[in-house]
């Protein structure tokens, strides 16, 4: 799939998305795969909190992995929500488990389960995170009745 970004074929797209400890997506957001991982993780962050102030009034800890290192992010992060960031960065060039980083990376996991989640099908970034929220809702769902 192909997008326009500033008059230049793009092409792919990144996901960036915001679940709570259990895995479950509070927020997602579906851009040019060039865009920056910071600054669609604040746009995320922003609109959660606009949406749904509530879910963010008792988080201390934002985890998150290296792509999202700096300080701007993390006086960003606690200015909207009051929030420390908290980096996991890998030790060794070996395969290690990072602790919590495994949470956002299942929830991936779980949508390439789903034949329409696996590639990039859509044409518009809103079709493609409509399609995540019913994906996740479906699983939230079946975890309920089960």
């Amino acid at each position: 799939m192909y997008g326009f970004d500033g008059g230049k074929l793009v092409k792919g797209r990144k996901r960036s998305s915001i679940v709570d400890s259990l895995g479950l997506l509070l927020k997602v957001i579906v851009s040019e795969g060039n865009a920056g991982e910071r600054v669609l993780a604040a746009y995320a962050l922003m609109e959660l909190a606009e949406e749904r102030p509530e879910l963010l009034e008792k988080v201390e800890v934002m985890w998150v992995d290296s792509g999202y290192d700096g300080d701007k992010f993390g006086l960003a992060v606690w200015l909207m929500i009051q929030a420390q960031v908290e980096v996991m960065h890998r030790k060794e060039k070996q395969f290690e488990v990072l602790p919590k980083r495994w949470v956002v990376e299942r929830t991936f996991a779980w949508f390439n389960q789903y034949r329409r989640l696996s590639k990039d099908y859509e044409y518009l970034p809103e079709m493609s995170e409509a399609a995540i929220y019913a994906v996740m809702t479906r699983i939230m769902l079946r975890r309920l009745t089960s």
